[in-house]
């Protein structure tokens, strides 16, 4: 009786899930005129886009233009839309072209600090953008200072390539043929990219015991 009512409610969820309009259907919908897929899409993508603009620029009220400043392109070509390729893949285009036009702007090694708390709840940190530090021993709690300043050096000195192939598939949580597609670059060479940075992380951080940038498998997840 169980089982049953397991495989039904897994039936049901599919089944919902399978209804929901792709991203690019919405986008379509919204060329049309409909202001409710945009709102749909805007639900969807808003926080990673947010969280990828953070890690890029180090500054709440930035990436939250930046964010913006997205969207608003989003409904600028709107019109010329076309579905050739996937729309996160069209959206983090766009995200990460702003981000470079605005590295290109910014003081050059401006560093603000990884402890400084983001968004209006102020629980969140930058820092946490990275990794999840709940798992650091107790006693290693006076070092975290160190410790956000060996993140920023590490993540300062690593290959732009690497760092960006980091950032696109941590923080913006995209599959590796969106970053390959996005990046003009073979899907082979994203994933080693990938592999790399995560193995920089590792070394740097290697006597922080029971911590980790990328799940098990995580070179491999979402191929």
């Amino acid at each position: 009786m169980v089982a049953a009512l397991l495989v039904a409610l897994l039936f049901a969820a599919a089944a919902a899930l399978a209804s929901e309009p792709s991203d690019e259907e919405l986008m379509l919908r919204y060329q049309e005129g409909n202001e409710g897929a945009f709102n749909k899409l805007f639900a969807r993508h808003q926080g990673s886009v947010l969280r990828f603009m953070l890690r890029s620029t180090r500054s709440a009220a930035k990436s939250e233009e930046l964010t913006q400043e997205v969207f608003f392109r989003v409904v600028r070509m709107a019109p010329n839309y076309e579905p050739r390729a996937k729309f996160r893949t069209w959206l983090f285009t766009m995200a990460r072209n702003l981000c470079i036009d605005e590295s290109r702007r910014a003081e050059k090694g401006r560093v603000d600090s990884l402890d400084e708390p983001i968004g209006d709840s102020g629980n969140l940190r930058r820092i946490d953008l990275f990794a999840d530090t709940s798992q650091l021993p107790a006693d290693q709690g006076p070092v975290r200072a160190e410790f956000n300043a060996r993140l920023a050096t590490a993540l300062a000195e690593m290959p732009a390539e690497q760092r960006e192939v980091f950032e696109l598939r941590v923080v913006a949580e995209l599959r590796f043929p969106e970053i390959a597609s996005i990046l003009s670059a073979n899907e082979d060479t994203i994933k080693a990219r990938f592999r790399y940075a995560c193995r920089r992380l590792r070394e740097t951080f290697g006597d922080y015991a029971g911590f980790s940038f990328d799940a098990p498998g995580a070179g491999e997840r979402g191929a």
